[in-house]
């Protein structure tokens, strides 16, 4: 047997990694959930739905983001599962659908040391 065709590990950790790597629609979706963080204007909004649930014209004016691209960001949060809506009226109201997301931007500042 060649050098480069041996494993050095054992035959338990390749069988625990082949179990444990995602992949297929898994690997798809973790992707797509953690590519919500890699935009400024996601992550602010984020944070800001962490805190309060608020409308466009809010989020828009607390952020001096344009309203816009606050509809944009909310739109593609909604279809991902991420924010949710509610009417009162006219208004349209957006929330985060759990402390999960809050979570995990918290955790990367905990790693990040901010």
């Amino acid at each position: 047997m060649r050098v480069q065709d041996m494993m050095l590990l054992d035959r338990r950790t390749k069988e625990l990694i082949e179990e444990y790597v995602p992949e297929g629609d898994v690997l798809d979706s973790i992707t797509c959930f953690f590519a919500v963080f890699a935009d400024h204007t996601r992550v602010r909004m984020l944070s800001a739905l962490a805190i309060s649930e608020m409308c466009v014209t809010d989020l828009s004016r607390v952020l001096e983001i344009n309203q816009t691209t606050v509809s944009h960001q909310l739109r593609l949060l909604k279809n991902l599962g991420i924010v949710k809506c509610e009417r009162r009226g006219k208004i349209i109201t957006y929330s985060l659908v759990n402390d999960t997301v809050n979570d995990v931007m918290l955790k990367g500042v905990e790693f990040l040391g901010c």
